[in-house]
């Protein structure tokens, strides 16, 4: 058997925190290898150090069968490796052809034809969609991650690392990117993926292999993996994958939206004409190809997006339902200011939910800063909250004071949820709540917003996952292109049916 990579005792510590703990690990010649984990159990930082962005402290790689010294991404690219990371490295300004163009040698000759002429070659040998002379900024986030592989495989990798590389994917976008990853596996390419998504695991792997806080446990063949067996692993004991949704308990108008329309900052209509109600007491979801509007709809509501005049956001906070209270117009602080109780776990975690240079304390400071009447900041409930919520949801971190920006994703969004659902809210609105989330902590946070459900809240939960969506909530709100296409029953409905109403317009939209 040959090995593209092999990893023997390899352990990477930051500080007091040990990333990677004495892992040994195969990567075979033409497989297609899937690296499960859960959050924070080091399976970016080991793949980091095979694609040269760390070094380990202890251990030996081996590449084809050799030693090798990986010291940098350049490193890596000279042994045929290239990883393919969650936040991608282009120039938006460039075209696709200029983008591959910049990570060329300076010994290289620089004649655009040649490069044009090679990088369509590679596209037609593998089926990429993409066209060259397009600018970044006016591609969609399958033709970035597109363009991403494009370049690994233009600087000739043989080992590609992809990580994360459905999180952002629709449905058809993934199936056309696991098609690509087959073609490169005839190729005899090897191709390693960090994933969550489990059901992808098991479609598209040949083997797992899979780590628990910083250790190797095993690798098992695709073919003889189960759902619940691979979360076994992964955690360490038996997970009840069952999503809980409780039964609607006297539902009460919390939310009433009219005729919301929205522009963005190119004066383009990205949500039209949308109308609908939200109970406390259930989970309203909100299903959609991604930009059609679902970040835009709750943005709306939480005062961050400019609506035309005839829209109406209309609040019934708790005691005060015979008075709603008119958000249009209204800015995050004057929303607050007015003693509406809403909270918003918004898609972009580090850029708009949290400060990533502040710890936990800091970031628990931020909602509560500028409503007391001492110039000194009390930090006293900012740190019982943080440890509060440290504890509850597993937070992993050094401590709470270390900055947030230095945590795994899982961990992050632990912290945003956390901070929000612990401001006891009427109204509670998640975008992507558990995207790039392990399962275990994914079917916490689901238990946390049925809980919420259960406390009277109206929860808006804007998901990717239609298994997820159509198990979770009780009433589905589709978009499509900014419209509201229908309203479906959470119990009753079918992928089917959200399916469709995803793609197709029907003639008179949603009612409420």
């Amino acid at each position: 058997m040959e090995f593209a990579v092999q990893l023997k005792n390899v352990t990477k510590t930051f500080g007091k925190v040990v990333a990677n703990k004495d892992v040994s690990l195969d990567i075979r010649k033409g497989e297609i290898l899937s690296l499960l984990g859960e959050n924070g159990s080091g399976k970016t930082t080991l793949m980091n150090m095979i694609a040269g962005i760390y070094y380990p402290d202890e251990g030996e790689i081996l590449v084809n069968g050799k030693p090798v010294e990986i010291r940098s991404p350049k490193d890596a690219y000279s042994l045929g490796i290239g990883m393919i990371h969650q936040h991608f490295k282009l120039i938006d300004v460039f075209t696709a052809v200029e983008n591959i163009a910049l990570g060329l040698e300076k010994t290289e000759k620089f004649d655009m034809k040649a490069i044009q002429e090679k990088t369509q070659a590679i596209c037609d040998k593998y089926h990429f969609d993409l066209n060259l002379t397009q600018k970044v900024y006016e591609m969609s986030v399958s033709q970035k991650q597109t363009l991403e592989i494009v370049k690994v495989l233009y600087r000739g990798a043989d080992i590609l690392i992809l990580d994360e590389p459905t999180a952002v994917l629709t449905p058809q976008e993934t199936e056309r990117l696991f098609e690509v990853i087959r073609n490169m596996k005839k190729d005899n390419k090897s191709v390693i993926i960090i994933t969550h998504k489990l059901h992808e695991v098991l479609e598209i792997s040949d083997r797992v292999a899979i780590l628990r806080k910083g250790e190797y446990i095993g690798a098992v063949d695709t073919a003889e993996a189960t759902e619940n067996s691979l979360t076994e692993m992964m955690v360490g004991k038996k997970v009840e994958l069952n999503i809980q949704r409780t039964e609607p308990v006297n539902p009460v108008k919390r939310l009433s939206i009219s005729h919301l329309t929205v522009y963005n900052k190119e004066n383009v209509k990205v949500l039209d004409n949308v109308s609908f109600d939200a109970y406390g007491g259930e989970i309203l979801g909100i299903a959609g190809i991604s930009g059609n509007g679902q970040k835009e709809l709750l943005e709306a509501i939480a005062g961050l997006q400019i609506t035309s005049q005839e829209s109406s956001i209309k609040f019934y906070e708790r005691g005060k339902e015979n008075s709603p209270m008119e958000l249009v117009g209204k800015t995050p602080k004057k929303i607050r200011d007015a003693g509406i109780h809403l909270a918003f776990v918004p898609e972009d975690r580090l850029g708009m939910g949290l400060v990533g240079s502040m710890g936990m304390t800091g970031n628990m400071l931020l909602k509560s800063y500028g409503r007391g009447h001492s110039p000194i900041t009390d930090t006293r409930g900012p740190k019982k909250l943080a440890e509060r919520v440290k504890e509850e949801l597993e937070v992993v971190t050094p401590s709470i004071n270390t900055p947030v920006s230095r945590l795994s994703g899982g961990n992050v969004q632990k912290v945003l949820v956390g901070r929000e659902i612990a401001e006891e809210p009427t109204v509670l609105m998640t975008a992507y709540a558990v995207r790039g989330l392990d399962i275990n902590t994914s079917y916490t946070i689901y238990n946390l917003l049925d809980e919420e459900k259960k406390n009277g809240v109206a929860v808006i939960y804007v998901g990717e996952d239609l298994d997820v969506l159509i198990d979770l909530c009780d009433r589905i709100l589709v978009l499509c292109d900014g419209k509201a296409n229908g309203i479906v029953e959470g119990r009753r409905t079918t992928k089917e049916e959200v399916g469709l109403l995803m793609t197709n317009i029907k003639k008179g939209g949603a009612g409420k």
